[in-house]
């Protein structure tokens, strides 16, 4: 007999305040942009012209080259770089007008924001799991739901939405916020979720059409972004493994697919180990027609420091 199963009811879901919250990641312990001087300077005069360290002189030059001919530098991005402490590094380059757009996942957002929130993000999974509890933080929930709703409504992106509501909200720690930062800058920033991955999508306020609907137009905001990376661009992920290089993947087919060339482009991965979806669909795949893919294997607490740093001292 086929039964047809009935979808659970998640409206009498409890959920608790987020101030009661153990986290593992705070403000506190963010990186800070010191002055590069000749310190990192020499270092990197030192490096061997040989392999990784070719590779990794060359990309800080591309990033400075496009930066200086108006391309654009185009940053995915996983959560964990968030729970590294590295957005203050990044907004830096941002300001700068180095970094043009970021690319999150639902992770990332969800970091973000709530760093942007209390100071403080990631809490323990392990402890919170075993009653129920974990995700249920009624702020969390309730306010990024609510800004999608609000993107769905007024045709706007998801990631978009979320930096005007921390905006609004005046939130305490916005300094430390991407998707606050690049509202004030009006730097796009876009966000692609799968429905079901994130903690806000347990909670009664969650709208699966409306989230559907920001993260799609984000997709189509990103397409626009891509189509732009011909002669001179970059996109560099930054610990995605999954889900922004299959969203790259797609977006730069529509690309080509709508008559844009989008092929003399620079490609680059960081991640603590090699992924094949990072390899084969941002490094390898895209740049096949004329571009260059490059790809960094390391902690991102040591590799994107290094890499803005080295950017700042080029300049």
């Amino acid at each position: 007999m086929n039964i047809r199963t009935k979808p659970v009811d998640i409206s009498k879901v409890k959920t608790l305040p987020l101030k009661d919250r153990t986290n593992k990641v705070s403000v506190n312990d963010f990186a800070t942009l010191t002055d590069s001087g000749e310190g990192i300077s020499s270092f990197l005069d030192a490096l061997p012209k040989i392999l990784k360290g070719e590779d990794f002189l060359e990309l800080v030059d591309i990033i400075i080259a496009a930066h200086q001919r108006k391309k654009p530098v185009i940053v995915m991005m996983g959560g964990h770089v968030i729970k590294c402490g590295l957005s203050p590094l990044l907004i830096s380059l941002a300001k700068q007008g180095i970094i043009t757009a970021f690319v999150f996942n639902g992770a990332s957002s969800i970091h973000d924001f709530e760093i942007a929130l209390i100071g403080e993000t990631s809490e323990d999974v392990s402890l919170y799991l075993q009653n129920g509890q974990f995700g249920m933080w009624e702020e969390t929930g309730n306010l990024m739901n609510a800004a999608i709703q609000k993107a769905a409504d007024t045709k706007i992106g998801m990631g978009e939405a979320l930096g005007n509501s921390l905006i609004e909200l005046n939130a305490p720690y916005n300094a430390f916020s991407l998707l606050a930062s690049c509202s004030e800058l009006n730097i796009p920033i876009t966000v692609h979720v799968a429905i079901g991955t994130d903690i806000i999508h347990q909670h009664p306020s969650a709208n699966g059409a409306a989230i559907g609907e920001a993260s799609f137009t984000d997709f189509r905001i990103l397409t626009n972004l891509v189509t732009q990376l011909e002669d001179g661009g970059v996109i560099l992920n930054f610990g995605s493994a999954v889900i922004l290089p299959e969203v790259f993947l797609k977006a730069l087919t529509i690309a080509r697919n709508l008559g844009h060339t989008v092929s003399h482009f620079t490609a680059a991965d960081f991640d603590m180990q090699q992924q094949y979806r990072p390899l084969e669909n941002v490094v390898k795949r895209p740049t096949e027609m004329g571009g260059k893919g490059y790809n960094f294997t390391g902690h991102h607490e040591l590799m994107i420091p290094l890499l803005v740093h080295a950017i700042q001292s080029r300049l």
